[in-house]
């Protein structure tokens, strides 16, 4: 491969210490993002003398995830998560993988043929909290209670209790736990099991017993209709919690974008609290901020692929990075949709900024794997919908009740991506998103 990350001391350790202070100091994406722009899209690394490579060009990405499907497997991943993640879409490969992926089709696909009534009795328990409160407020510990609601509503036909608050709290701390040592020990890929602390086989267990509950309820209220694996209910849920927590976050910070956002929906709904689809699809600026939202924090902004055979990727190679490479068997391959979506070339000179108008016109129409905050090929996202419209209905009845929600006095904004992160297997702000609730 034509770009190799340099390493000042052997195996790789020189990258792995600079990695860790980085993450110490939460700033490791952006730490990264100048290196990367440097050497390209497409590199070799040599960590702990295994050789893998990283891309974040888009023909790549498409060849990996798509075209050549069936020449990469999760490797060590596997094992790395399986722990917390369990048996299920997240960790199976080949047939268990189609059956277990058909099994949570079902219930996804229901919800395009469905209206948004079913988001309306948790949204309300949203803004009922939003308006018993006063001072500065946090939203990423009630949008997380939020998506447990509407997750465990859609999956498993019931709802968490509001008699559960302590046991959502401790499924909430165990599942960022058992999150966090999972991408430490997917970075040791083949030396994951060297690192199996005591506090997260605690904490996976937490998890896995607040997911069984469900499952043991649902069962016995139908079997057959069901059935399915706990790991995949669970983990959507960050996904889902990830993007509107970012919605906020970025919403407020940017008070132009969310005055016109504002505009609009008084424009298309008004006053209404009956939101529908027909509503959301007619406010186009709703959908472009959702759109910029997930370019810049894509909720899982780095993944990984290792060859099961010897293959081939069709960029990265020849001194100019433009022709094919060989990829041997058992080579990892991290692909980051975070920096591909934050490429000038294809985003332009202002791609770090968040601009949601830039999704208005003609420019972005065919961005095709450039842009794909839901992966992509036969791994697609089976909530994409459900999470948008879940999204849309809650960003527009949070600024239906409280038109002039704002961020904190003296609150520094500093530029996008530079914020203190938390990566584990998922990406999220590791300040919160603190806001100021004024009711109209």
């Amino acid at each position: 491969m034509k770009s190799k990350l340099p390493s000042k001391w052997p195996l790789g350790l020189g990258v792995l210490y600079q990695q860790w202070k980085a993450n110490a100091d939460k700033r490791l994406l952006a730490f990264q993002q100048p290196f990367l722009d440097e050497l390209g899209p497409s590199l070799e690394i040599e960590i702990l003398g295994s050789i893998g490579y990283t891309t974040f060009d888009p023909e790549n990405i498409e060849a990996a995830l798509s075209t050549r499907f069936d020449d990469y497997c999760l490797g060590s991943r596997r094992g790395a998560m399986f722990p917390f993640l369990g048996e299920g879409i997240f960790t199976q490969d080949g047939g268990p993988w189609k059956h277990s992926r058909e099994l949570l089709r079902r219930p996804f696909l229901k919800t395009h043929y469905q209206d948004l009534k079913g988001f309306k009795e948790p949204v309300q328990t949203l803004l009922t909290k939003l308006s018993s409160s006063s001072g500065i407020i946090d939203l990423q510990p009630l949008f997380f209670q939020f998506t447990l609601a509407t997750t465990t509503a859609l999956i498993f036909g019931q709802p968490v209790e509001s008699s559960e608050n302590d046991q959502q709290d401790s499924f909430a701390s165990s599942f960022d736990h058992a999150s966090w040592i999972t991408t430490l020990r997917s970075r040791l890929t083949d030396l994951y099991w060297i690192y199996k602390p005591s506090h997260f086989r605690a904490a996976c267990r937490i998890v896995r017993e607040f997911a069984d509950g469900f499952v043991t309820r649902a069962l016995s209220a139908s079997s057959e209709d069901k059935k399915g694996t706990v790991s995949d209910r669970y983990a959507f849920i960050d996904d889902l919690y990830a993007e509107y927590r970012d919605i906020s976050f970025l919403l407020i910070r940017h008070p132009d974008v969310l005055s016109r956002l504002r505009s609009e929906i008084q424009s298309v709904i008004g006053t209404d609290t009956d939101v529908t689809r027909t509503h959301i699809q007619k406010i186009g600026f709703l959908r472009c901020i959702l759109n910029e939202t997930l370019r810049l924090y894509p909720p899982i902004p780095i993944n990984v692929r290792f060859a099961n055979k010897t293959t081939w990727l069709p960029r990265g190679g020849g001194p100019d990075g433009k022709s094919s490479i060989l990829v041997p068997k058992g080579v990892g391959l991290g692909f980051v949709p975070y920096y591909m979506h934050r490429r000038k070339d294809i985003y332009g000179e202002d791609a770090m900024d968040y601009r949601p108008a830039r999704w208005e016109g003609p420019e972005l129409a065919n961005i095709g794997w450039a842009y794909m905050p839901f992966h992509g090929g036969p791994r697609l996202c089976l909530g994409k919908d459900f999470a948008l419209m879940e999204a849309s209905y809650l960003t527009v009845r949070i600024l239906q009740e409280f038109p002039d929600i704002q961020l904190p006095p003296g609150q520094p904004v500093v530029p996008t991506g530079q914020e203190k992160q938390e990566l584990t297997v998922f990406l999220r702000s590791a300040e919160g998103c603190k806001v100021v609730v004024r009711t109209s």
